[in-house]
């Protein structure tokens, strides 16, 4: 394969919008991300995460051996030709078919049809172009033009994804014509009833309207069972194929596992030869720990290991050794829910400073702890994707199929890390308690799970399952409303602050809390605005400032009449306009949102936690 540059994307859009399998929609091209087993696993620099690695193997099988931050190339390489501008992730050219912009021929791009123009020094400048064309009339000038990926896919609830069938398409099935396909357009607008393909041999047309639907079901072919990103075709397919267009969100939904790196050995020396135990396990010596040390301080792979000295590092890697056991899979926010509510929370640890504040004046009653986290890190790993259905909308046998990094099973996995900084609010889990006891709760709580149960129904998923409890749908909707309410004040914009709900209540726990963080890519984290807004005088301003703007929404009477048991929605009084976030920002995809359980509403003044507020 050859290697041509074709464009920048950053790192992270890599575990979560571009990854194995996903479709990169470039200027000039359309190219999907091929599979790990392609990518340079030299580059890939580790990643340090017991707790996640634990939990990614559980999934993924034993075999993983590590996580690793995607290879990354060098913006201020000089000569494009060297081996340093070819540093990245492996792409193909996808769909296969392409349309001319002039004479709207549609072949796929290695049918000799047309050629692609490389330009080194313009990466992302590199296309297709169709020699010679003389336009849809074929008296003009001949002269190169464009030829752009054509729009339409098919994809299956399996995670596969294949081209468009055209040629089955426009001649109703099988058929033994081989004529050019050409694409146009007719009326002023460009619905898909507008949209026609046409047979320049037999003259058979259809417009594309007719691919989606019922009509679709009809006039497409079973699946191919095609996975483009690793060159395999699975045999039997069960699934319907449907159409689906070019850069489409359901094309490609990642599914990950986020963890907080989180103190859990008794010193911050251990913690770090624990984080970092595939580089200690074969020392046999002091006097390597020191060779060690050096390369981990040049590559920067586990910061603060060079603050110890050798000797202590050494006596570290012993204790390791005979401390005991590997850390396994287990919940992955039940220990970070351990580490915030402790009575000493870790303050000087390498990866997570905490520090305890007061309680906002006013709020003594609801919340019990506010811990500002001058430091933390967020660590995320991808295991797969699914196409067409989101990964949470399913669990189970139920759960759409998740699609393969790569063709045979992975010895790692693909991970980001970031830094940054948050608040963590602790709420007085007895008074949720008697507040979720009480009849107006109840029958709010009554008519979302009726929403929810309707809403799995529709998708054919078991409907007892998911329903996360009206104490976990208050602590989301408060959270939301203080998210907005930071994106105003902190520095950052709304995209970039998230939310970590720990509501859980099954199996013995009684969490009732929530972090709300910022992080970034770069290794220093960020800038404390978040942090100063923790502090009792602010967040306490902020709060009541929430609490407020949620009583009455700009789209009332309507989003605090809505009712989920009618409509089959996971969400009640909840909107755009009130309660929902980006999102980047809400680890429910704005689900399970309703502000009548936390302030009195206009339809429901009695079933609010906030209710003299």
């Amino acid at each position: 394969m050859s290697k041509t540059p074709v464009g920048e994307i950053r790192p992270s859009q890599l575990l979560w919008t571009y990854g194995p399998g996903a479709l990169i929609d470039l200027p000039n091209l359309s190219v999907v991300t091929m599979g790990i087993d392609r990518w340079e696993r030299d580059r890939c620099q580790p990643i340090q995460e017991a707790r996640l690695l634990a939990n990614v193997r559980s999934v993924l099988g034993p075999q993983v051996e590590s996580l690793r931050m995607p290879p990354l190339g060098d913006r201020d390489v000089v000569d494009p030709f060297s081996p340093a501008a070819l540093i990245g992730v492996p792409v193909k050219p996808f769909p296969r078919w392409l349309r001319c912009v002039k004479c709207g021929l549609l072949s796929p791009f290695d049918a000799g049809l047309f050629k692609l123009k490389e330009n080194r020094y313009r990466p992302e400048l590199t296309r297709f172009v169709h020699e010679g064309c003389r336009g849809s009339n074929n008296d003009q000038k001949a002269r190169d033009a464009d030829a752009v990926p054509a729009r339409f896919l098919m994809a299956c609830r399996a995670g596969h994804l294949d081209d468009f069938s055209w040629h089955w398409f426009v001649h109703g099935g099988p058929s033994n014509c081989r004529g050019t396909l050409r694409f146009f357009e007719s009326g002023a607008s460009l619905q898909t009833e507008n949209l026609w393909v046409k047979c320049d041999a037999c003259g058979a047309s259809k417009n594309m309207a007719q691919a989606f639907g019922q009509a679709g079901r009809d006039n497409l072919p079973a699946c191919r069972g095609r996975h483009p990103h690793i060159d395999r075709f699975d045999d039997d397919c069960p699934e319907d194929p449907r159409a689906i267009l070019l850069g489409a969100t359901n094309g490609w939904f990642p599914v990950t596992l986020s963890v907080l790196a989180i103190p859990q050995t008794g010193s911050p020396l251990a913690q770090l030869v624990g984080d970092g135990w595939t580089f200690f396990e074969d020392v046999s010596s002091a006097d390597e720990v020191g060779f060690v040390v050096k390369t981990l301080k040049k590559t920067a792979q586990l910061p603060g290991i060079e603050q110890f000295t050798s000797e202590q590092i050494w006596a570290a890697i012993e204790a390791h050794r005979n401390g005991g056991a590997d850390i396994g899979p287990s919940d992955l926010k039940e220990p970070e829910w351990q580490v915030l509510t402790a009575d000493d929370p870790p303050t000087d640890y390498p990866h997570f400073m905490s520090k305890k504040v007061g309680v906002p004046k006013g709020f003594e009653t609801a919340i019990t702890r506010v811990l500002l986290l001058e430091r933390l890190r967020e660590v995320n790993a991808l295991l797969g994707f699914t196409r067409v259905e989101s990964p949470d909308e399913g669990s189970g046998d139920d759960a759409a199929p998740r699609a393969p990094l790569g063709r045979s099973a992975p010895d790692w996995a693909p991970a980001t890390q970031v830094h940054g900084e948050g608040i963590f609010i602790r709420f007085d889990a007895n008074a949720l308690k008697a507040w979720a006891d009480e009849d107006a709760v109840k029958e709010v709580d009554a008519r979302l799970r009726v929403g929810h149960r309707g809403w799995r129904q529709k998708r054919n998923l078991d409907p007892r399952e998911g329903y996360p409890g009206a104490r976990y749908v208050m602590l989301h909707t408060l959270a939301h409303m203080l998210v907005r309410e930071l994106a105003l004040e902190c520095g950052y914009n709304a995209a970039s602050i998230r939310e970590r709900i720990y509501a859980e209540v099954e199996g013995g726990k009684d969490q009732a809390g929530f972090l709300i963080y910022t992080a970034a890519a770069d290794s220093d984290g960020t800038l404390g605005g978040l942090v100063e807004l923790g502090k009792p005088e602010n967040l306490g301003r902020l709060l009541r400032q929430a609490l407020d703007r949620a009583h009455v929404c700009a789209s009332d009477p309507l989003c605090s009449e809505h009712d989920p048991s009618k409509d089959q929605s996971l969400h009640g009084a909840a909107c755009h306009a009130c309660s929902f976030v980006s999102e980047t920002s809400c680890e429910r995809g704005n689900r399970h949102l309703d502000r009548a359980l936390v302030v009195p509403t206009l339809e429901n003044p009695n079933a609010a936690f906030f209710r003299g507020s």
